[in-house]
């Protein structure tokens, strides 16, 4: 499977793409490139092609089973070997540190629609995670460890975007209490209503990772994403960061799609019933209809460390 690294001409050191100046960067002669001018590497992406593994150690160097599910790569740069699982896209050198994309993970039918690139760069991810920090004395320190703090690494999780209509009602149980005195004595009175919302919402691009790696939850809590900074896929925004093709596919995606139109539309009929003392709900008869564009698959990859949460990890 082809291993794609993308060289600066002006010096031939890796370039990645720099999420402060959306355009690609070389680090070493600070060239930058305009991320139109690297289409020409993707453009047999649309096409299956032949999927063989190139397999470059030599045959003893492996016990039998012991590269099931697992891929081996080599670096361009500097021929060291690059193991990962079979759903890794991107990732870098573990040898030269240059960053490397497999594009045969995004080609034909697993070729992602779009992308919305990093915003941030490692460097402000790193100091929202210490403010967030701030005043939270009885942390276990290494949540404060530098070498914790060094791996931090922008991550792109393959989602399945889904659009869906929902209607129908929610019947709820309410209360007022009332409370005067009387003589010598305090009287409650509490009077109940049976209160119904019925309505018809509308979502686009409902986000469902696609990902067995990824918590469904924590994905969902770095939500929402703003759709309008999605930009046509190409893999050059993958350079420099860490990337998974899905292996959840759109269909097994559905339910939870399903959920989640389900429970905003919960949330926001909840949010029309006020001025009860308790509310509680009894039943709904809710619809989501799911619109997804079948004939044009829509597969976003989403950014992890936005809005201080940051995932990071140590090396042993």
């Amino acid at each position: 499977m082809a291993v794609q690294e993308y060289k600066c001409p002006c010096c031939a050191g890796a370039i990645e793409f720099n999420s402060q100046v959306q355009k690609m960067k070389c680090p070493y002669c600070e060239t930058e490139f305009e991320m139109d001018t690297l289409l020409a590497y993707d453009e047999d992406l649309s096409t299956d092609g032949n999927d063989e593994l190139d397999w470059n150690p030599e045959a003893n160097q492996w016990q039998e089973g012991e590269t099931d599910n697992m891929r081996v790569y080599t670096c361009q740069s500097c021929g060291g070997e690059i193991i990962g699982d079979e759903t890794l896209g991107a990732t870098k050198c573990p040898y030269c540190d240059n960053p490397v994309v497999m594009t045969g993970q995004f080609r034909g039918t697993l070729k992602p629609d779009y992308v919305i690139p990093f915003k941030l760069d490692k460097n402000a991810a790193v100091e929202g995670f210490k403010k967030h920090l701030v005043g939270k004395k009885f942390l276990p320190k290494v949540f404060k460890d530098q070498n914790h703090l060094d791996e931090v690494k922008g991550l792109y999780v393959p989602c399945w975007l889904f659009d869906a209509d929902a209607d129908g009602g929610v019947r709820y149980k309410c209360s007022r209490t009332h409370s005067h005195t009387s003589g010598n004595y305090r009287i409650t009175e509490t009077s109940y209503y049976s209160v119904y919302r019925e309505g018809t919402m509308s979502f686009d691009n409902i986000p469902v990772d696609g990902s067995t790696k990824m918590p469904d939850d924590l994905m969902e809590s770095v939500g929402p994403f703003d759709f309008k900074d999605a930009v046509p896929f190409q893999t050059a925004y993958l350079a420099g960061y860490l990337a998974d093709k899905y292996d959840v596919s759109a269909d097994d995606s559905t339910e939870r799609a399903t959920v989640r139109a389900k429970e905003s539309v919960d949330d926001a009929f909840r949010k029309t019933v006020s001025g009860y003392s308790s509310v509680t709900k009894e039943g709904d008869n809710l619809r989501p209809l799911n619109r997804q564009r079948q004939s044009t698959r829509s597969t976003l990859y989403g950014c992890l460390p936005p809005a201080g949460r940051v995932r990071h990890s140590s090396s042993a």
